[in-house]
């Protein structure tokens, strides 16, 4: 399975958390806000032209991913779309998923979004659905524009629907994130993507709990939120199919498996990542550069070779994360018997409450999930 990632990188506002590559976006015309600058619409067309001969199999997913790729005007992911489909092979059955923002999506968009596009899956960034929570992420929607979002979306027959929600946020007690959970379960959404607030270095974030400004969050909290989390997915029969996806009835997010499955994906876009299973390669995560570089013909791309080493080390940190876990067979197999032994050692070094031994797998127990990033660590070579 190989896979499209097109990364746009503006946003209207810097949700204080985010370290995802992102920068301030221009005036629109036709919604009259912000918008995606042409200039970057043209650089990423571009890149996919030039890039047209890396892709010789079916593509089976694409993802939009950002920053906020519901800034973009309908007429643009049109565009897109008509350079894709000019220089690769679509497989039937794709998954193409579109990353919304809720004040972006509005019910004109959305039906727009699903008559004049392929995406049939979106992923609403809802964080959560109080007013103390994304005034703390800084975060630029309403609880009243995160719930009309996914009436709209639903309305306009997107059933494939994710939203995320975050967990572990200082202004968020026990009983607002089962509050939470419970708003999530009533809407009828088969899939969730829940992540603890994490302070990355150089966020909005960080700078403000250095200064005294916003409280840290508390990491005995996010443990008693990812517990519950996992215990009332478990009661409306949601599979805990990764660390922080989860889903019923299968519908599993499969560019996201892409990646956990070490899958081929091709990245497009200012700062996106490719993989080809031997050799990584990233764009440089700056706009201005990126659209120069390309208006000259030049990929602003730099590559590595995975080594074997590498290559062991992401096995290890992908599949512990799912709950297919990691097959010491595979080890073995792949990578030979020094890797082989050496998770063998490796792994009896690790809290027993962490690991569960079932069906020759090595799988993390609830808990233990919340810690899958350890686990790996303990793990690598």
């Amino acid at each position: 399975m190989a896979g499209i990632y097109i990364h746009i990188p503006f946003c209207r506002r810097k949700c204080a958390y985010c370290n995802f590559y992102s920068t301030a976006a221009g005036t629109g015309i036709s919604r009259g806000s912000m918008s995606v600058p042409q200039p970057y619409l043209d650089a990423l067309i571009s890149e996919i032209n030039l890039r047209k001969n890396e892709i010789d199999e079916a593509i089976e997913t694409i993802y939009f991913g950002g920053g906020t790729p519901s800034l973009l005007e309908i007429q643009q992911i049109e565009q897109i779309f008509d350079v894709l489909q000019n220089q690769f092979s679509f497989a039937k059955n794709m998954e193409i998923t579109f990353e919304g923002n809720p004040e972006s999506l509005t019910k004109v968009y959305l039906e727009n979004l699903r008559k004049h596009t392929p995406v049939n899956r979106l992923s609403i960034g809802i964080q959560s659905f109080f007013e103390d929570d994304l005034k703390y992420l800084n975060r630029k929607h309403s609880p009243k524009q995160a719930l009309e979002s996914i009436e709209n979306a639903q309305k306009s027959g997107f059933k494939n629907l994710s939203i995320d929600l975050i967990y572990g946020i200082p202004t968020l007690t026990n009983e607002r994130w089962i509050k939470n959970l419970e708003t999530f379960f009533s809407l009828d959404i088969p899939h969730l993507s829940a992540y603890a607030l994490t302070v990355e270095p150089n966020t909005i974030l960080d700078q403000q709990i250095r200064n005294f400004t916003a409280e840290s969050p508390n990491e005995e909290h996010i443990e008693q939120q990812y517990l519950l989390l996992r215990e009332h997915l478990k009661k409306h029969d949601f599979e805990a199919y990764e660390t922080s996806n989860f889903c019923k009835n299968k519908q599993y997010s499969k560019h996201n498996s892409n990646y956990w499955n070490l899958s081929k994906y091709y990245g497009f876009g200012a700062s996106a990542h490719s993989f080809s299973g031997v050799s990584r390669s990233w764009n440089m995560a700056d706009v201005a550069i990126y659209i120069s570089s390309l208006k000259n013909g030049i990929l602003p791309s730099e590559s590595e070779v995975i080594t074997l080493k590498m290559q062991y080390n992401e096995y290890v940190m992908t599949a512990i994360r799912t709950q297919w876990g990691i097959l010491p067979s595979e080890i073995q197999e792949r990578f030979g018997n020094k890797f082989f032994q050496h998770f063998q050692n490796s792994i009896t070094k690790i809290p027993n409450e962490w690991l569960i031994f079932e069906n020759a797998r090595v799988v993390t127990t609830a808990r233990g999930a919340l810690f899958s990033d350890a686990i790996a660590e303990k793990l690598f070579v």
